[in-house]
């Protein structure tokens, strides 16, 4: 977990690694969130729409992650005050996810809007559900392994996108077996919950404050 015990080939080779992991996370989340907004918007379920959001804001935030370590292999360094800088520019986006999903929700229950079922959602959601774990930990023993808490602090957030998965498929599998619109602006109201936790996280530039408990 000391990164100064580690020899500098070691440090290079998991510093390469976890360039890998943020490169796979943009390219796997751009993706999951086309994908969830465009069936979101089909089948009018508010929480998908919102869950395909928040996987832009996942990328940007592994875009980050991704111009640090790719930074410090060619200088060994990064431009502290520019990355936090854009760690609020991130906090920023997640605080207009959770008002865009808020209102969203609240219109949907205003005027009793009914949303269609979404097989293409369910897969997407259980898909998630498969690889963001994986993802995360492998993230997390990169970051454990250097002591870097920006590598850290993605996985956490890889973390929340697995309990937004499980929040959002729970309300559009819910509402296809019940039949129960409500139960879809429940679930985005969730995501707004998270997004908000989150973005008070990366706005602190703390995300990962009690991260190092764990294991």
């Amino acid at each position: 977990m000391n990164a100064a015990a580690l020899s500098d080939s070691e440090v290079e080779r998991l510093t390469r690694q976890g360039l890998r992991l943020a490169q796979f996370t943009v390219a796997y989340n751009v993706i999951e969130g086309v994908v969830a907004v465009t069936a979101g918007i089909l089948a009018g379920l508010v929480s998908v729409i919102g869950f395909g959001i928040d996987s832009g804001v996942e990328s940007i935030a592994a875009v980050l992650v991704g111009l640090r370590l790719a930074a410090r292999l060619r200088h060994g360094q990064a431009d502290v005050r520019k990355e936090r800088i854009t760690l609020k520019l991130v906090a920023v986006t997640f605080f207009l996810l959770a008002g865009y999903v808020t209102f969203e929700g609240v219109r949907a229950l205003i005027t009793g809007e009914t949303p269609e079922a979404s097989p293409l959602s369910v897969g997407l959601l259980i898909a998630s559900i498969i690889v963001m774990p994986i993802l995360a930990a492998a993230k997390r023993r990169v970051g454990r392994r250097l002591g870097d808490n920006l590598i850290l602090a993605d996985a956490a957030e890889t973390r929340i996108c697995v309990l937004l998965s499980i929040s959002t498929l729970l309300g559009v599998g819910l509402f296809m077996l019940t039949g129960f619109a409500w139960l879809d602006p429940i679930a985005a109201f969730i995501i707004a919950v998270f997004a908000i936790h989150e973005g008070k996280e990366a706005w602190e530039g703390e995300l990962v404050e009690d991260d190092g408990d764990d294991d």
